[in-house]
C-alpha cells in the first residue's frame, strides 16, 4: 500500500508542493532549541507560518519560498498559541532572498531575514552553528528536525507545540531525477534528500524554513516534498550557500 501512496504522489504532485507539523514526531522538550524561530507571514489579506532558526542576533535563516508582503519573527517559544514570557517577537526589516532562488524548481531554497533589532540573548533564545563551506552529511547519519507544522496529511491543523524527530541523511540517488516524478528537479549541490521512507518521520507542511540539525550544526532548510509528507524530503544544503550567508550579513550589519 505504501508503494502504490509514493507512485501516486510522485505522478501528481509537482516539485515544491507540500513543503514543509513533523510527521511521526513528538512533542520537543520546551526551550530545548533556543534557536528555534516562528515566522507568521502576511501575504495581502491571508497568512502562513514557516520555520526558522537563528544565526545571528539580528538574521534569522529560512527558505525562500517563505517570503511575503510582511513578515514577523517569534523566538523563544515553545507553545505559540500562548504568550509565554520567554517569546521575543520582532517584525523583519528586510528579507533577502538568494539572488538565483528560483520558485519552479525550488532551488537555490534559501533566505536571510535581517530583524528589526537585534534578539535578546538568554536561556529561551540562542544561536545555532552554521557548518563549515561545502561541508557534506554522510549518508546515514541521523539528523533532527522541527516544527509547528502539520502533523498529518488527513487534516490542515498545525501543531500549537514544537514538535520534533530524528531523520536520516540519505544518498542522493535517494530522490531520483524521474522526470514525472517529485524529484525531477533534485539538485545534490543544491539540495539534500532526507528520511528513510521505511521510518516514517519527516517534515512537512508549516515546518517550511526551519533546519536539519546534524552533528548540533544546521546542515538544511525544510523545503519540499510529497503531498503525503512520506519520505524522503528535500532540504536546502546551507553549507553550499555559506559564502553567500557571510558576505550578506557583512553587508548589511550597521
Amino acid at each position: 500500500m505504501l508503494i502504490l501512496i509514493l507512485l501516486l504522489v510522485a505522478f501528481l504532485l509537482p516539485p515544491g508542493a507540500g513543503a514543509g507539523e513533523i510527521i511521526g514526531g513528538w512533542e520537543a522538550k520546551p526551550h530545548s532549541r533556543p534557536y528555534m524561530a516562528y515566522l507568521e507571514i502576511q501575504h495581502g489579506v491571508s497568512r502562513s507560518l514557516c520555520g526558522g532558526f537563528l544565526v545571528s542576533e539580528n538574521f534569522v535563516l529560512t527558505a525562500a519560498h517563505c517570503n511575503g508582503n510582511e513578515i514577523t519573527v517569534k523566538l523563544g517559544a515553545h507553545n505559540i498559541s500562548k504568550e509565554e514570557r520567554s517569546q521575543q517577537e520582532i517584525p523583519v526589516h528586510r528579507q533577502i532572498l538568494h539572488p538565483q532562488y528560483d520558485n519552479k524548481t525550488t532551488n537555490n531554497d534559501i533566505m536571510l531575514l535581517q530583524l528589526e533589532h537585534k534578539a535578546r540573548l538568554n536561556e529561551y533564545v540562542g544561536l545555532i552553528p552554521l557548518p563549515v563551506a561545502h561541508q557534506r552529511m554522510h549518508s546515514g547519519t541521523v539528523c533532527s528536525i522541527a516544527g509547528w507544522g502539520w502533523t498529518s496529511a488527513h487534516n490542515n491543523l498545525n501543531s500549537n507545540t514544537l514538535r520534533e524527530a530524528d531523520v536520516v541523511v540519505m544518498q542522493d540517488a535517494a530522490c531520483p531525477r524521474n522526470p514525472r516524478g517529485i524529484y525531477r528537479a533534485y539538485n545534490p549541490s543544491t539540495m539534500m534528500c532526507v528520511g528513510d521512507p521505511e521510518k516514517g518521520k519527516s517534515s512537512f507542511k508549516g515546518d517550511s524554513g526551519g533546519p536539519l540539525v546534524c552533528q548540533q550544526t544546521a546542515q538544511g532548510i525544510v523545503s519540499w516534498g510529497s503531498k503525503l509528507g512520506t519520505p524522503p524530503a528535500v532540504y536546502t544544503r546551507v553549507s553550499t550557500f555559506i559564502p553567500w550567508i557571510r558576505k550578506t550579513m557583512r553587508m548589511l550589519q550597521p
